[in-house]
């Protein structure tokens, strides 16, 4: 909480994309809907047909005033009646077909995104935070619904009004239409120029949303510490700061875009103007009829009308550029750790034999220092290993590499005889369970908890795993027993009962190898008594690592690996290591005597 968070794209990162053509990255998400889309563009050019057809018959009804026959003029009123009924349905049929497009290819898009990140490996998360990944998820892809759902279909029924405008334009009076080209380009020139320095300030606009939106999500989900240490002036501030920031590039964009607007729009109302002022001198002079004159008015509205909705649309895909960029990169993002193109399958009959050869690693945040320096251990089938050692040994970083997490830069983990690396990582995962040294609870029941072990499990199952534990008694003490919310983080809980749960859920995936990073840290001595009981019995007949700092839940483990500085200093029974002396005499000494007598 000490940092003040920083939006995650560069400036160098937005130059990557001045043009609009960013959003066509969102091709492979409308493949699949080509007909809804196919569909939507008829609508589309139905509507605008329709809107261009208007004018005519407005012109035939004003030349015709000079006739006697008011039969011609029901007819053209009946004409423009179902011109108008058509415009209707063809709009309302435009505006259900795109939204939907939208909804849907958005939907699609935030799945594709989440199911990216979900198997992203933990090296990703030390350089992005969550908040800002939540953040594209939800605030980009809801600036990319507002584009597909409606800014492109506008943008394109503009465009097709605009072009059959100026033909329709050409055919009633050249002479005026000419004079309205010579608006083209002072138009044109402001647009392409405010609007490449909008697409950027839009970019940065939403980096500094992300930005925000992680500063905000760090800082709820460290309520009680931010808390306990009188630390909310600071977290406002910094929040604040943040905050303001993101408001002050939002500024910079608005007056951006307010500029460009009035601009565009005065320019193009200032040579209507000058046009319709030639016009009707025309109309005096006899050179054109009224109703001519009404028909090239009505053209030219709907034309400058046009250029500047385009003029305004054009703002809100620069944004829309900006935020499908940002989801791009997530979805393009390389992962330190991959599936190989050809796995090796899991043994049918996993043994459980776990094995480092000469394994080097250091965290990709801190590459300078060695995590772990060449370690060789071999881990048997069905043996119970006790890592210990003091903190920032490497203990937690062996579970991580045994799972996967990372790969080693030198040396192998192998399951079986076999590289991690040649393996699915779901695959290798199924056969392990977990009980972590943070215990990690949902949002959801106590039962659905402890059933995130094993999902298919019976409700039968999942109480005797509960009852193993040392879960039960507390869980049917809650108010609705198994079904009872234990809030966001479990914040419902004790840190014991968290943890109970957390043993729980790995007795019942049942798995071949067991991990116990620290799993009795958070217990009582009564509690801690009764769950090692049952982490004895689960531990029979599987392979167990056991990371623990209390000596007394290590005792009984077939061997116990003394680490230091990422290296493994001692192997040996409890007894052995105490008579060598070394590290592990010295922390038995300390935590088993008041420190001056033997262990």
């Amino acid at each position: 909480m000490a940092r003040t968070p920083t939006p995650a794209g560069t400036d160098a990162e937005r130059e990557k994309s001045k043009r609009v053509g960013a959003l066509g990255e969102l091709r492979p998400f409308l493949v699949p809907y080509k007909w809804m889309a196919v569909l939507a563009g008829l609508a589309l050019v139905l509507t605008a047909g329709v809107s261009l057809t208007l004018p005519l018959a407005v012109r035939r009804v004003i030349d015709s005033f000079g006739s006697d026959s008011v039969a011609i003029l029901d007819q053209y009123f009946g004409a423009a009646l179902g011109l108008a009924a058509l415009l209707a349905v063809g709009t309302g049929l435009r505006y259900a077909l795109v939204t939907r497009l939208g909804e849907r290819v958005v939907a699609d898009i935030r799945k594709a995104v989440f199911d990216r990140i979900i198997s992203m490996s933990p090296a990703f998360f030390e350089r992005i935070m969550t908040g800002e990944v939540l953040s594209r998820i939800t605030t980009d892809t809801t600036l990319i619904l507002s584009v597909i759902g409606s800014s492109i279909s506008v943008a394109l029924r503009n465009v097709l009004i605009l072009f059959g405008g100026m033909i329709f334009m050409l055919f009633t009076s050249a002479k005026l239409t000419g004079l309205v080209l010579l608006i083209v380009p002072a138009v044109i020139i402001p647009i392409l120029t405010l609007g490449r320095r909008l697409r950027a300030q839009s970019r940065e606009n939403q980096d500094w949303i992300a930005a925000s939106s992680g500063s905000a999500s760090e800082a709820l989900l460290s309520v009680q510490t931010v808390q306990a240490f009188t630390h909310e002036s600071q977290t406002r501030a910094e929040f604040s700061d943040v905050t303001e920031k993101s408001y002050d590039v939002a500024r910079r964009r608005i007056t951006t875009r307010a500029a460009m607007t009035v601009i565009v729009i005065f320019l193009v109302f200032a040579g209507v103007v000058g046009v319709l002022w030639v016009g009707a001198r025309d109309v005096r002079g006899g050179i054109m009829s009224p109703g001519a004159l009404v028909q090239f008015v009505f053209y030219a509205v709907m034309v400058a009308g046009s250029v500047a909705a385009l003029s305004e649309i054009w703002g809100e895909l620069q944004r829309a550029a900006g935020a499908t960029e940002r989801l791009i990169e997530l979805l393009r993002a390389e992962d330190a750790v991959q599936d190989p193109a050809d796995p090796v399958p899991l043994p049918e009959t996993v043994k459980g034999e776990i094995r480092f050869e000469g394994v080097g690693f250091s965290y990709p945040s801190r590459p300078d220092i060695s995590a772990l320096e060449h370690v060789d251990l071999v881990i048997n089938p069905g043996e119970t290993v006790a890592l210990v050692g003091p903190s920032g040994a490497g203990k937690t970083t062996i579970i991580q590499m045994i799972q996967r997490f990372y790969d080693p830069q030198t040396g192998r983990v192998c399951l079986d005889g076999v590289d991690l690396r040649d393996m699915r990582r779901d695959a290798f995962r199924r056969v392990m369970a977990l009980v972590p040294q943070d215990p990690v609870i949902f949002a959801a029941s106590a039962r659905e908890n402890i059933r995130f072990g094993w999902p298919e499990a019976s409700d039968a199952e999942v109480e005797s795993a509960a009852r193993a534990a040392n879960a039960h008694e507390f869980i049917t003490g809650l108010p609705a027993g198994y079904d009872s919310y234990v809030g966001e983080r479990g914040v419902m809980l004790s840190g014991g009962q968290k943890q109970r749960i957390a043993i729980a859920r790995a007795i019942l995936r049942d798995a071949p190898v067991l991990l116990l990073d620290e799993a009795t840290s958070a217990l009582d001595a009564e509690s801690e008594r009764a769950v090692q009981l049952a982490v004895d019995e689960l531990a029979q007949n599987r392979t167990t690592v056991i990371v623990a700092h209390r000596l007394a839940t290590v005792k009984k483990a077939d061997r116990i690996v003394v680490m230091e500085g990422g290296r493994i200093v001692a192997t040996g029974t409890h007894d052995a290591l105490v008579a060598e002396g070394g590290l592990y005499a010295r922390l038995a000494k300390l935590q088993f005597t008041d420190g001056s007598g033997a262990a």
